[in-house]
């Protein structure tokens, strides 16, 4: 379905729980988040019967995430419902990774795709301290079990932040150059209203790749699979391939082909409009499939043309990303 930009929205990003296993600085504040308990967020049967309305919509893609999406029981069944539906072409899912490689077959012979893993740090000890206590070494397992399952492309989420973790842009480079994994480097966004971000901490998607082409030669011909804004870049003699998604020096709102919906049942047509659309209220009030279609119709319509991520977050954007979807 086209919006009125003439974006073809058909992704749809589903927050399965806003709880995680992870604080990171940037996503959650330390003490976590207050729990909104079960009965406040969408239940499996229903996240499963508002994507099939959305199928019938026009969605064609789908990313599970969180929070962290697989501290949430069940997945698989999910996963296994999602697929069999006919419109429905691609199901990934954004993780941390930890809880990933002792469900991986399962979540995979349910009919999950691929993977993104989030990674901003290959150190043990910036890692604990980015995720507040987090170990490295479950999500490097991760990785290499999503490699052996071939859940290709498996893509590493890597969000840039300068004085942090800008000394490592190499060294990610190079894990795309030795294995065939899609590295993506992430402009760090005022996401959430947390004090961890500040501008000083903005490192740009030219100077990460500037950094990189000292080293390596990038040729722009590389075509991942998947749905987001990620300008992706061969590595030559590299088995893998380096993507860059720059939300704030290079704006792609343009190309914006999705809406996210959250574990509350909250359609939100931007990551930056506060703006949303109840479907929990519209479930709790037994209303048809027909209106709850309406209601993903409406969010399509009114998706803005563009974010306003330049003024800040805003102090009518109470949400922080953990309660949005990454």
């Amino acid at each position: 379905m086209l919006d009125s930009n003439d974006r073809t929205i058909d992704y749809l990003r589903i927050s399965l729980t806003e709880r995680c296993n992870l604080r990171c600085r940037y996503c959650m504040p330390e003490e976590g988040i207050k729990n909104i308990g079960h009965d406040r967020i969408l239940t499996l049967e229903q996240v499963f019967r508002l994507v099939k309305i959305a199928a019938g919509v026009g969605f064609k893609k789908v990313r599970l995430t969180g929070g962290e999406p697989l501290v949430r029981k069940n997945i698989a069944k999910l996963i296994a419902d999602i697929a069999s539906l006919p419109e429905i072409e691609d199901i990934s899912m954004t993780t941390n990774g930890l809880l990933y490689a002792d469900m991986a077959e399962e979540l995979r012979d349910a009919g999950l795709k691929r993977i993104n893993i989030s990674l901003d740090t290959m150190h043990p000890e910036k890692y604990r301290y980015i995720t507040r206590g987090g170990e490295y070494k479950y999500a490097q397992r991760a990785i290499f079990k999503a490699l052996e399952l071939q859940m290709n492309p498996v893509k590493l989420n890597v969000v840039a932040i300068k004085g942090f973790n800008d000394n490592e842009v190499l060294d990610f480079a190079e894990l795309a150059y030795k294995y065939p994994l899609h590295v993506r480097f992430i402009e760090f966004m005022p996401i959430g209203d947390l004090d961890f971000y500040s501008q000083e901490k903005f490192i740009g998607i030219d100077a990460i790749r500037e950094k990189i082409e000292q080293k390596y030669e990038l040729t722009n011909d590389k075509v991942v699979t998947g749905s987001g804004p990620a300008k992706y870049y061969n590595i030559t003699g590299g088995q893998g391939s380096l993507g860059f998604i720059s939300p704030i020096s290079h704006h792609f709102c343009h190309k914006c082909n999705r809406i996210r919906m959250t574990a509350n049942g909250k359609l939100r047509s931007c990551l930056y409009y506060e703006n949303e659309i109840d479907l929990q209220m519209a479930l709790l009030n037994e209303q048809s499939d027909d209106k709850l279609r309406r209601l993903f119709i409406k969010a399509i319509e009114t998706k803005p043309g563009h974010h306003q991520m330049e003024n800040g977050w805003g102090s009518d954007n109470y949400r922080k990303m953990c309660q949005i979807g990454g």
